[in-house]
């Protein structure tokens, strides 16, 4: 038997593996950082036997609440990713499986590669209303790339949409991949509407290097960059001061930063009621975009989520709160589950990179109600 992680976003810790039914690992945890829940590695071994992977020490992890009812995912071909038999007892993370070929990759969700990120941002600019600008650089040297589509002019809206803040939630960039593939389709209904009366800046991923190293939620330095909104530095979060200093300079009217949740089986949003300058045009945006978003589609709720922020209590320092309140405009994160939706469950896949690129494409049809209302 062998296990590595020694390949893009992978993360684990051999501790030992030398019988199938014992093999114990730990996750390393992200650079210059306490924060660890990411796992994503290769077993090589005797196919058609039963193996029990053990992975240890979860009760320090970033979300220990995260591992209930979890269930890890597997893929023998990189493409599909299936769940596997998972428990979790006294923070242990325990997968029982056979394997059916002598080579299979875990992850703590769908993996989203640096290779796909790049023929994403390239696919991308291959349009000819797709202009994609390297903003500057990441600490480890990546370029921080933002997509403009559609053509700039004073009659339209800004709209900015960021994406994968946290590395280790890669359901965000299956999402900003769907909702790619249907804003860019010339024969799309929502697309042609909306890039009428709006210009889209779209981030993929705004943390290039923590993908790359395998970190769970902080960049090259070891920082949350969803902690970094008041005052970004590019010493410590280049990634953020890069893409803030250019929102500045086109202005925005709309921002969406897409992530996932460890705990909570659920998609929602979490908004800007928080912020000091809320009031009832910001509430009455929020409400229409919720309302539209949940005729759309049954995959969003509004029940289950985060507590809302007391008047004028909003953390400023988050990217949706920062963000809403300089430039006075709707701005919601939005988060996606790592385990399943627990309204609609599917114990073949739980919550999946496929249902994240649904997720983003119906995201993006319901922000045509509210387009016109955005000034």
């Amino acid at each position: 038997m062998n296990i590595t992680s020694n390949f893009d976003s992978g993360n684990i810790k051999v501790i030992a593996c030398e019988s199938p039914l014992d093999i114990q690992l730990e996750i390393n945890k992200d650079n210059q950082s306490t924060f660890f829940q990411w796992f994503h590695f290769r077993l090589e071994t005797t196919p058609f036997v039963e193996h029990c992977l053990h992975i240890n020490n979860l009760k320090e992890s970033a979300y220990p609440e995260g591992w209930d009812d979890y269930q890890a995912v597997a893929s023998y071909d990189r493409q599909t990713w299936f769940r596997v038999p998972t428990r979790y007892d006294n923070g242990t993370l325990i997968i029982d499986f056979e394997p059916e070929c002598s080579q299979v990759f875990f992850a703590y969700f769908a993996p989203y590669s640096y290779e796909r990120h790049l023929d994403l941002i390239y696919w991308a600019q291959s349009h000819a209303i797709c202009d994609a600008e390297n903003l500057g650089t990441t600490l480890d040297g990546r370029d921080m790339t933002v997509l403009r589509i559609g053509e700039p002019s004073d009659d339209k809206k800004a709209i900015w949409i960021t994406a994968r803040q946290h590395p280790g939630e890669t359901m965000a960039e299956w999402f900003v991949e769907g909702l790619l593939h249907k804003l860019l389709d010339d024969e799309d209904p929502h697309a042609a509407k909306l890039l009428s009366k709006a210009v889209f800046y779209i981030v993929p991923n705004m943390n290039p290097d923590g993908s790359v190293r395998g970190h769970l939620r902080t960049n090259a330095a070891g920082v949350n960059l969803n902690r970094e909104w008041a005052t970004p530095s590019m010493d410590q979060s280049p990634e953020v001061y890069l893409v803030l200093n250019k929102m500045r300079e086109v202005g925005l009217d709309m921002y969406l930063d897409i992530h996932g949740d460890e705990a909570l089986p659920y998609n929602f949003v979490a908004g800007g009621e928080g912020i000091p300058s809320y009031d009832a045009r910001l509430e009455d945006l929020e409400n229409t975009f919720k309302d539209a978003l949940l005729t759309i589609t049954p995959e969003f709720q509004d029940e289950f989520g985060y507590d809302k922020d007391a008047p004028g209590e909003a953390n400023l320092t988050v990217a949706s709160c920062a963000v809403g309140e300089e430039f006075k405009a709707l701005a919601y994160t939005v988060e996606m589950p790592f385990k399943d939706n627990a309204n609609l469950p599917d114990i073949d896949y739980g919550w999946s990179d496929r249902r994240s690129y649904q997720f983003g494409q119906d995201t993006l049809a319901a922000i045509i109600a509210v387009v016109d209302k955005l000034r």
